[in-house]
This record gives C-alpha cells, sequence and structure tokens, in this order.
C-alpha cells in the first residue's frame, strides 16, 4: 500500500485505543471505509462535536456535555447517598447495572506513592467538601480491590470518619464463579464478608 499513507495513520491511530491492537485496527478502518457514506460521516462528526464538548462535571467529575452533567441535575436521584468510584468508566458501569439511584464523586485515580499520586492530585478534597456541603449520610466506596484501590479508601475513610455513614461494596465470590478458579485473596475476601443465610 504505497500510497495509503492517511490510510496507514488512521490504523495506527485506532491501534493506540484500548482493546484495539493493529489487526483489530485494520479489521475496523476497512470496515469503516467500506460502509463510508453510513459510517465514516456520523462518525467524523460526532468526533468533531466530542472533542468540541466533552467536560468533566464541575460537581461529580463526570464526562458529560454540560458543566454539571444529567445526574447531578437529576431530582430523583437521592442526594443523601454518594457513591465514590475511581474512574469515568465505573460510574458507567454502575449505571448501566442500575442499581444506585444516588449521586456519584469520581477520583479520577487512586492514592499510589510509586506514581508520586497524592490526595491533591485526586478529587478528594472536593469530596471532603461535599460531604460538609451537601446533604450526605451515607458514602458508599465503590473503589476496586487492588492495593492501591484499598489504601485509598482507607484514607478517605480516615478523612470522613465521624463525620458521614462510610459503606464498601461487598467483595468475594462473583456469581457463576467455582472456588477452584478464583484467586486466594478473593476467597479471603468472601469468607471474611460472610452473611448469615
Amino acid at each position: 500500500m504505497r500510497d495509503g499513507g492517511d490510510i496507514e495513520a488512521l490504523i495506527a491511530m485506532m491501534a493506540r485505543l484500548p482493546g484495539l491492537g493493529p489487526r483489530s485496527a485494520r479489521r475496523a478502518v476497512l470496515h469503516m471505509i467500506r460502509k463510508r457514506g453510513l459510517l465514516m460521516g456520523p462518525l467524523a462528526e460526532l468526533m468533531t462535536r466530542v472533542a468540541r464538548d466533552a467536560r468533566e462535571c464541575l460537581n461529580c467529575g463526570n464526562i458529560g456535555t454540560q458543566d454539571i452533567c444529567d445526574i447531578c441535575q437529576d431530582n430523583q436521584r437521592n442526594n443523601g447517598l454518594l457513591c465514590v468510584v475511581e474512574d469515568v468508566s465505573d460510574l458507567w458501569a454502575m449505571e448501566r447495572a442500575g442499581v444506585f439511584k444516588g449521586r456519584y464523586h469520581v477520583l479520577g485515580g487512586t492514592l499510589s506513592a510509586l506514581d508520586q499520586i497524592g490526595p491533591d492530585e485526586l478529587r478528594i478534597p472536593k469530596l471532603s467538601a461535599r460531604v460538609d456541603s451537601e446533604e450526605i449520610t451515607e458514602v458508599i466506596l465503590a473503589l476496586n480491590a487492588t492495593i492501591d484501590g484499598q489504601t485509598t479508601a482507607h484514607y478517605i475513610a480516615d478523612q470522613l470518619d465521624g463525620r458521614v455513614a462510610l459503606t464498601s461494596l461487598a467483595q468475594g465470590v462473583p456469581i457463576g464463579g467455582e472456588l477452584d478458579y478464583l484467586d486466594e485473596g478473593t476467597i479471603t475476601a468472601a469468607m471474611n464478608a460472610r452473611k448469615p443465610i
């Protein structure tokens, strides 16, 4: 492909997206070229609009097209419940599940001494301010079960101790999981979080 410089550049750019390698990117670009009227034009327009309009919610850190996101503006949400997540993708996963009807707070990552990420690099001070200024009755820590996630959860719990009820998501055996395939940490968490039947 001697004259396909732009096409090759598009493939290389697509290959930089998470979950796409060079072969998947090549297939996706070829498909878009074949369906250019249906896909490429509308996709380019949408990408231009999103690049221009996307922004972080000033309140919670979600991504939307307004200064305050739809979730924060929703009067049907329980204002007393605040679910703390690491990243916007975690917020979107919670919304897909449809089980939480409160509000969110996106930290923007986790504490990490190795990466020199402290509380001020995250949205932890903003979380503390929200607990003080909004009528929050419970903060749910929905952080990943990693060392950095748990370190962050403990730090937040220390900061908010005595100011608000603190809970975390249950951890342990997933539905459909077989004990033989689980790691020791998951089994330990499941044993420690056991409940009566």
